[in-house]
């Protein structure tokens, strides 16, 4: 999320997702637009607001805790997809406004076409299944996005009104799912169907761009490996994060295509790692769903020449989900090879514990919005606690991911986490930068 004046950090949070809330959103806004030079062109800013249609029936049909629980997966998705996806250089906040409605707003140049597509992306990411808390069939909420370019002639509240007249007149008229305050829908840089096949045509041609998120051991600093993540340029809309990414895949049909060709090439430019650093890669529900996915990953791994005690595959709670008995045994076949397993993105769904306990884990990875709030909200401290002594007790190593602060950094340290990632030593980086922070 964007720096914001310190002042405002707790006291505007919304209490239940932990994003700001609608009076931190305005006065970012507002700061924003004070603090940009008055010699240059207005503050580039975008908004979108996502309305969650369904939200009311899930309070219903399943009780206000799994209502507020998705309204609490959604917040994740929003925090995670703008993480990815929007530049690394803008500046950006994600805000719940009230109920089903939310507030994402990006200070940086952006092609009408690409906040269109960007909005496209988040609303199929916020439609994918959400764990049913109370058991029984998963959840989907469907998203409605008024999308807008802020001007110089808007303030905070012209912004949220006019969103809002847009999220009513899409509420109304029961047609479009995306819209922008001008009434007029930009043209979209490539249909689905096009984008499907720029990236089997990006995978042939070997675009897709790997980059090494280097993490570290808490105790020194000491530099332990890296996790491999994806990234595309396409040409008519930009950059493609890997959560996107694999949403184009799956549409297409190529999920286990695209992630065996970023194994694959992830594997062969980790051989020039020293012998001392660990490789992590994310495997999806596609690769768990073949029945030879841990022989034939342990040959592809041996012919790159990548010792295979030396990886972690990563696997999120989604992976789960569909079959955990037959994920458990492709996981015990892996951990025969001295693979080692790692549950990703922990503490950013429902955490269902009984993962810990009947699935060969070795490591949790901590998500980032776990650390939202624990330097200055006692509950959040509290919670990130209870989760160490969970993990100690099943001596499970603790990896946390997005510390960009050194007190975050320190807190992680004392209270018995191992290892760490994030913007506070390094940012995702080419295999040549990494292997230059390797050797410095």
């Amino acid at each position: 999320m964007a720096s914001l004046p310190n002042d405002m950090m707790v006291e505007s949070r919304d209490t239940l997702t932990g994003l700001a809330d609608q009076a931190l959103a305005r006065a970012t806004i507002a700061q924003w637009q004070r603090e940009w030079p008055q010699d240059t062109i207005a503050c580039p800013m975008q908004a979108m607001m996502i309305t969650l249609g369904r939200i009311d029936t899930v309070n219903v049909a399943f009780g206000e805790s799994a209502g507020d629980g998705a309204l609490v997966e959604v917040a994740q998705r929003i925090q995670h997809f703008a993480a990815d996806e929007l530049e690394s250089s803008s500046a950006w906040i994600a805000a719940r406004l009230s109920g089903g409605n939310f507030l994402l707003v990006a200070r940086q140049e952006c092609s009408r076409e690409r906040w269109q597509w960007l909005a496209e992306a988040l609303a199929d990411a916020i439609a994918m299944p959400i764990a049913n808390p109370e058991g029984g069939a998963s959840l989907r909420l469907w998203p409605r996005l008024a999308l807008m370019r802020v001007t110089e002639n808007d303030d905070p509240d012209s912004v949220l009104d006019r969103l809002s007249e847009v999220a009513a007149r899409m509420r109304d008229s029961n047609r479009r799912r995306i819209d922008w305050s001008t009434g007029t829908v930009a043209r979209a840089g490539r249909s689905n169907q096009q984008l499907e096949a720029d990236l089997l045509a990006a995978i042939d041609r070997d675009e897709i761009q790997i980059l090494f998120q280097p993490q570290y051991a808490l105790s020194d600093d000491r530099l332990i490996g890296a996790e491999a993540l994806a990234r595309w340029d396409h040409p008519v809309i930009g950059r493609v994060g890997a959560g996107t990414l694999f949403q184009i895949a799956e549409r297409a049909d190529h999920v286990a295509h695209l992630s065996r060709h970023i194994a694959k090439r992830a594997l062969e430019q980790a051989v020039q790692w020293p012998d001392n650093l660990h490789l992590s890669l994310n495997i999806t529900p596609a690769d768990l769903a073949a029945d030879n996915f841990a022989i034939d990953f342990a040959r592809m791994a041996e012919k790159a020449g990548f010792p295979l005690e030396r990886i972690t595959l990563e696997i999120i709670e989604q992976v789960l989900l569909a079959d955990l008995d037959r994920v458990s045994g492709v996981l015990d076949q892996l951990k025969l090879f001295g693979i080692r397993i790692a549950l990703d993105d922990f503490g950013a769904g429902f955490c269902n514990f009984r993962y810990l306990k009947v699935l060969p884990i070795d490591c949790i990875k901590l998500d980032r919005s776990m650390l939202d709030g624990v330097l200055e909200d006692e509950r959040d401290l509290a919670v990130f606690r209870a989760i160490l002594a969970m993990a100690q007790a099943l001596d499970l190593k603790v990896l946390v991911e997005g510390v960009e602060k050194d007190g975050q950094r320190a807190l992680a340290q004392a209270e018995g986490c191992e290892y760490y990632q994030g913007f506070l030593r390094a940012a995702p980086m080419g295999s040549q930068e990494f292997l230059d922070l390797v050797e410095a």
